[in-house]
């Protein structure tokens, strides 16, 4: 504890209490102790009402060192256990990959537009791994822990990570200079989006007991990753009754229990009992609740060749319908290449345009009877179904308990030994600051107060400022604002989980297309409506005719779109390396040749 020019501890101040002092002269000179008001003044530590009351006591000086001592605890409690603010250059302090893996670049870099410093990720489509070991490993058994850090994503994200690991103690001979991919973690947390992933990661690497395997265990419906180019601060508080919160910017996004099947996934306790993998479905098992009647007969006048369609016998050509001319004829106004050569390119013809006659007639052409369906038509007949008198029921096999099953009053956290941050990203510009672990969430907010706000609320002005010279006034800011931190919520939602993504690419768009906010809020909602109808009721709404021309589509239409089309098991779902795959396979657009220019 620094007091003005001189670095206090307790044991210094210990010292100090009990120091002799020589007073009077010659024969007179003898020793005493300092008295308490003497030691106080000298340090002027305390406040004055307590040495006066202390002085006039007359309190020993055990008494004076003892309450010394619980002062510099406190202080010494508020402490961060670790904090790396990069104020400094990391190197020396941090170790970059040594592994061929990892290309990227750190930098110590400048946050836009302030003078305050961080670790730059600097180059695009890049691994990067650094590592730092902490002079004493942070034990997460006991009593709160907060970890705490800043990322700004200053050229956006569209895949990447930029999240941290918190290694436990690796295997003897490890170097930091060895870290990759592999290197046992105990915790991971922060934000990640690419494709389908959006989501800021909390992800517990715990120990089985039983089998002294460590499996991964990820937290259920994280929250998402804020979509702006601003600075957030993300904060993961573990408490000692197995809570755990998420924090963004201070507020809480998520909270769960470790302990919860419903927060984690696998939950950290196994199952008590598992389907036994020796047991086998028997062969006369027969799962079918209902099958073709064998009584049933065809009726005779049941005709399976009877076509779906038929001529429309009562249809009349219309009157005035132009039998003699053609629906196309050549462009009159169209002239022979001067540069076309017959031999090379063939007899020229003019291309073909729309016949006007035909625009003013009914029709054109050789007129046919339109088709209509056939009253007829009963199609390929089959035998009714009946109950199935053999069934069984679905077949599965019998539960046997759990050999890796056990019980648990809290996790067994391993503690963190050195902090990394491992990534692949596709952007540059992230930006990490102010890496914070600490056993009091009062002192990770006083952090967060200090460093992370201030920067925050001047970018959150240039943003105004520059949406205002963009002329988007501050009401519909506002409105706008509070629409999508609602929208993100909604997607956020859990049985929503298999259209998450499209929910957050729509408003995304919308993001970037102010005018869109109303129609994106329907949109979204329409989503939430027909899976929320689709749960209650079941079923799939009928297919809608193909339109005969295609048009460009509004981004607040694609989410009402992604309702139907990303229904799970349904076959408009595909996943993206199909639909690349597709997109590939297509056949390319024929070159047209001369002469249908």
């Amino acid at each position: 504890m620094w007091l003005g020019n001189f670095l206090f501890t307790p044991h210094t101040l210990l010292r100090f209490a009990w120091k002799e002092e020589v007073v009077g002269v010659g024969r007179r000179r003898r020793r005493r102790r300092r008295r308490p008001r003497d030691l106080i003044s000298a340090v002027g530590f305390l406040p004055r009402e307590i040495w006066v009351v202390m002085d006039r006591r007359r309190f020993g000086p055990p008494l004076l060192a003892l309450l010394i001592s619980a002062l510099v605890l406190q202080i010494s409690a508020s402490d961060p256990l670790f904090y790396e603010s990069f104020d400094e250059s990391f190197e020396g302090r941090w170790v970059v990959s040594e592994k061929d893996d990892y290309k990227g670049v750190w930098k110590h870099s400048k946050s836009d537009g302030h003078e305050d410093y961080g670790l730059l990720v600097s180059e695009k489509a890049r691994k990067y791994a650094i590592v730092k070991e902490l002079d004493e490993p942070v034990n997460l058994k006991d009593g709160s822990v907060v970890l705490q850090f800043e990322v700004r994503l200053q050229n956006g994200l569209e895949c990447g990570g930029a999240y941290l690991k918190y290694l436990r103690p690796q295997e003897s001979g490890w170097a930091p200079k060895d870290f990759d991919n592999e290197s046992p973690y105990s915790i991971m947390f922060g934000p990640d989006k690419c494709g389908s992933t959006n989501k800021v990661h909390f992800i517990l690497k715990h120990k089985n007991p039983k089998t002294g395997k460590f499996v991964e265990h990820h937290l259920k419906f994280p929250p998402s990753v804020p979509y702006d180019k601003l600075s957030h601060v993300y904060t993961a508080i573990l408490k000692p009754d197995n809570e755990l919160r998420i924090l963004i910017d201070g507020e809480e996004k998520k909270k769960a229990n470790f302990l919860s099947a419903d927060d984690f996934e696998p939950a950290l306790i196994p199952p008590q009992t598992i389907p036994d993998p020796e047991d086998k479905k028997p062969e006369d098992w027969d799962e079918r609740p209902k099958i073709p009647d064998t009584d049933a007969v065809k009726p005779d006048d049941w005709d399976e060749d009877a076509p779906m369609e038929i001529e429309d016998e009562d249809a009349v050509k219309p009157e005035g319908w132009l039998d003699d001319e053609p629906e196309e004829i050549d462009d009159p106004e169209a002239a022979k290449p001067e540069d076309w050569d017959d031999e090379e390119d063939g007899e020229w013809e003019a291309p073909k345009i729309d016949n006007p006659k035909c625009e003013e007639a009914p029709g054109c052409g050789e007129w046919k009877r339109p088709m209509k369906r056939n009253p007829n038509y009963k199609g390929k007949w089959h035998a009714p179904l009946i109950d199935n008198p053999n069934y069984k029921g679905i077949w599965k096999p019998r539960d046997i308990p759990n050999p890796e099953y056990f019980e648990l009053d809290k996790p067994d956290f391993e503690p963190i030994a050195a902090i990394g941050i491992e990534i692949w990203t596709m952007q540059d510009g992230v930006l990490f600051d102010n890496i914070l672990i600490a056993d009091d969430e009062k002192v990770a907010e006083s952090y967060r107060e200090k460093t992370w706000k201030p920067k925050y609320d001047v970018e959150k002005e240039k943003q105004k400022a520059e949406d205002d010279a963009a002329g988007i006034s501050d009401g519909l800011s506002g409105f706008q604002k509070k629409v999508f931190d609602v929208l993100y919520k909604i997607a956020d939602i859990p049985f929503l989980e298999a259209y998450k993504i499209k929910i957050i690419d729509v408003i995304e768009k919308g993001e970037k297309q102010p005018n869109l906010t109303i129609g994106i809020l329907v949109s979204v909602v329409v989503v939430f409506s027909t899976v929320l109808f689709r749960i209650l009721f079941g079923g799939k709404k009928p297919a809608a005719p193909a339109s005969s021309t295609s048009e460009t589509k509004p981004a607040a239409a694609t989410a009402a779109e992604a309702a139907e089309a990303d229904v799970p098991g349904s076959s408009g779902e595909k996943d993206e390396d199909e639909k690349e795959k597709e997109d590939a396979s297509a056949p390319r657009p024929t070159r047209r040749s001369r002469r249908e220019t």
